[in-house]
């Protein structure tokens, strides 16, 4: 795999892209079943995590951390709540296939399908976003492009070549008698942060 960016938002196109696109965003990924929270600053998201931990009665969290998971404090938080949280590459290797939930950040939003793109670049994203049970992903609410045209013209300003990831809601399956079914080959429950805080660091 080769980057030949490192920051996402240089790649953003000049047009078809804002906040402008989020309600049309919103309501395609809440139709696939996205559940999708809306904050001001990164420090309102951390009640918003820490009620999902306590109603999960979730015990373990492996997070690959980001600057606005950073600003919110989400790992100091779950760790005061009692949960192992675990945001090395190595021990994320190690206990994703067995943690509750799945903290991730995604680079920014798709308006015409609701779908959200993941940097897939390092092997422990790609663990937290299809391992756990619950995924629950960060954003900031303005980095939403118009459509599937747009979001590859982004990611080819990123990448010569590697690995993304599409979310489109939970993971969803019907080769089995066409009865659709949740959760079979990855997340049951896939959670998104939007936040329109601007946190610098990074590729925020």
């Amino acid at each position: 795999m080769k980057k030949v960016c490192e920051n996402w938002k240089q790649a953003f196109p000049t047009e078809n892209v804002g906040e402008q696109l989020f309600s049309e965003f919103e309501k395609r990924a809440t139709g696939a079943a996205t559940e999708l929270f809306r904050v001001k600053t990164a420090i309102e998201a951390r009640e918003i995590v820490a009620n999902l931990a306590k109603f999960t009665n979730a015990k373990k969290v492996v997070t690959v951390e980001s600057p606005l998971q950073e600003a919110a404090g989400i790992c100091e938080e779950l760790k005061s709540l009692g949960l192992q949280v675990y945001n090395e590459p190595t021990d994320i290797a190690e206990h994703a296939e067995t943690a509750d939930i799945g903290i991730s950040t995604v680079e920014f939003g798709i308006a015409e399908s609701g779908s959200v793109c993941m940097d897939g670049y390092a092997f422990e994203s790609r663990l937290v976003s299809m391992l756990p049970p619950i995924h629950i992903v960060f954003m900031n609410s303005s980095n939403i492009v118009l459509g599937i045209t747009e979001a590859f013209e982004v990611i080819s300003k990123v990448y010569d070549n590697g690995y993304i990831s599409f979310i489109t809601g939970p993971s969803r399956t019907s080769d089995i008698e066409r009865v659709l079914t949740i959760g079979v080959h990855g997340p049951s429950r896939f959670v998104l942060i939007a936040i329109d805080e601007e946190v610098a660091g990074g590729a925020m």
